[in-house]
């Protein structure tokens, strides 16, 4: 897996997952569990550094060159 995920794009990622998770923690039902998904995506991604999505339609936000 090569990254195609760039710094800033991995900041932004960890700020809307922890949002989400906290909204999914407010939120009561299937709204905390779309929260909790939406969360375990961002941060996932932004650890990682790789986004399936990114991939299938080619975007690159990395500056490591391939």
């Amino acid at each position: 897996m090569t990254p195609n995920v760039g710094t800033v794009d991995r900041i932004i990622r960890v700020i809307i997952g922890v949002v989400a998770a906290y909204l999914g923690y407010r939120a009561g039902g299937a709204a905390a569990w779309v929260g909790y998904v939406v969360a375990v995506i961002m941060l996932g991604t932004a650890a990682l550094g790789w986004c399936a999505l990114y991939r299938l339609f080619g975007i690159n936000t990395c500056a490591v060159k391939k």
